[in-house]
């Protein structure tokens, strides 16, 4: 290792985004950077690091590594899981962090005292556990950052950031905790820039080839398709339902408009009320109450309300009531079928249950990522649709075109849909960087400058 290399340790390190994004802003202040240590526990993500870094000393389980086995290093990088603080804490007014993935951070700094640190978490960190709903932030954050500066005596800012305004086109807002022992670092001087989806996308791929495909285009052009959402459970504009493409079979004009009317309906609170049950967000109504707002002779309206049971957009089943269960851990509550009432018709939701639940807008954004719905995303490719591919995936987080993730699909959008954006880490660093005056330094002086403050 050259005395003049700047050092860090890359935990919870997953697909290794926030150290890409750290080693390139150094090398564009013509610094070289060397990373001792890795630690990573998901068997995908391990094969995917190795593919694309070399690594000396890549570590599994934090719990596992104990100090002394860790390189002396300069920065401290980790995108740590949030977890809930124990309220019996050692600190007076503070949690404790003990038994959680922050605490193995804290232990490390305290023991290797390095000059910095750079931690990523969810936006919701920032308001994880509020002890009154005005709050700025929440006692997890209060805690971490009690830790970071009073404990370990690090210079300590955060900053909330979203990928959108990195040129990325997928809105992602992750929290940055930057600290250093002589510096606070300001992280604020972006200057957002915005692309859309179709910079990312790749062209001439194959389609998607299938009954639903094939009816969700009889009914709709490609174009009229753009940033629509195919699922029973929403409405509005701009979403589709299983009937207007008669994924189920043949529904006429008057039963469209069945179905609409009794998908709005039915999450009304007037009908709870009448019923005399609690409400809920989707209530089977009965025909006398669909009548009320369906003008049709009542045997006709029967008639096309079973026609739609029968073809599986309908279901005729009892209102549920809540049923509240006393457990150790206090209320519990559920919905069971209250076989007192009378049945009633009720729209089938079947969560994910199509197989495309969105058609993205190449000239949108893509919805932030999440590793469970990403299957079911769809991009326009020539006259037809495809999912997402991996090297798409990978350019919506800002990754080099070189990067590879030699794995099965669901395992690397798993692995993607918990990663950073690298150029948001990129910028984080550089302010690291232009704050310290870095850049003005020589490379013989840097390894010095940086621990000049242990």
């Amino acid at each position: 290792m050259k005395s003049n290399t700047v050092k860090f340790i890359d935990l919870f390190a997953g697909l290794g985004g926030i150290r890409l994004g750290f080693e390139k802003a150094f090398k564009n202040a013509g610094m070289e950077t060397e990373c001792v240590m890795t630690s990573e526990i998901k068997p995908y993500a391990v094969k995917t690091l190795k593919h694309n870094f070399g690594h000396e000393f890549l570590a599994g389980d934090i719990f596992e590594i104990r100090n002394e086995f860790i390189p002396d290093f300069d920065f401290l990088l980790g995108g740590f899981p949030c977890q809930p603080f124990s309220a019996g804490g050692k600190r007076q007014g503070f949690l404790d962090t003990r038994g959680t993935l922050f605490f193995e951070i804290e232990r490390i700094l305290r023991d290797k005292k390095p000059y910095g640190f750079i931690l990523e978490n969810v936006e919701g960190l920032v308001k994880h556990d509020l002890e009154n709903k005005n709050d700025e932030i929440g006692r997890t954050l209060k805690t971490i950052l009690h830790t970071l500066e009073n404990d370990l005596g690090y210079k300590t800012s955060w900053k909330v950031f979203d990928s959108l305004e990195f040129g990325l086109p997928q809105s992602r807002k992750r929290i940055f905790i930057v600290g250093t022992k002589d510096e606070k670092i300001d992280l604020d001087g972006n200057e957002p820039q915005f692309k859309a989806l179709e910079s990312v996308l790749e062209k001439g791929l194959p389609t998607l080839k299938s009954d639903f495909i094939d009816k969700l285009l009889s009914h709709f052009s490609l174009e009229d398709l753009y940033g629509k959402s195919i699922k029973d459970k929403r409405g509005g504009d701009n979403n589709i339902h299983s009937w207007d493409i008669e994924i189920k079979g043949s529904v006429s004009k008057q039963q469209a408009e069945i179905l609409n009317q009794l998908f709005k309906q039915r999450r009304k609170k007037q009908w709870a009320e009448e019923i005399g049950i609690d409400w809920m967000d989707g209530m089977a109504l009965t025909l006398e109450q669909i009548n009320t707002f369906i003008d049709l002779p009542k045997k006709e309206l029967k008639t096309l309300l079973d026609d739609l049971t029968s073809k599986g957009y309908l279901k005729l089943e009892h209102p549920k009531k809540l049923v509240k269960i006393q457990t150790e851990n206090g209320v519990a509550t559920s919905r069971e079928y209250d076989e007192t009432k009378p049945k009633g018709y009720n729209i089938v939701t079947g969560k994910l249950s199509f197989e495309v639940n969105k058609v993205l807008d190449p000239k949108d954004i893509a919805p932030t990522l999440v590793a469970t719905d990403v299957s079911r995303l769809a991009v326009p490719d020539g006259n037809g649709l495809r999912r997402l591919t991996i090297r798409e995936g990978l350019r919506l987080f800002g990754y080099p075109e070189w990067y590879e993730i030699p794995t099965k699909e669901y395992d690397a959008f798993d692995l993607l849909g918990n990663t950073v954006a690298v150029p948001v880490v990129e910028f984080v660093v550089s302010r690291i960087i232009e704050t310290r005056n870095l850049e003005f330094m020589t490379l013989d002086n840097i390894h010095s400058k940086l621990h000049q403050v242990h």
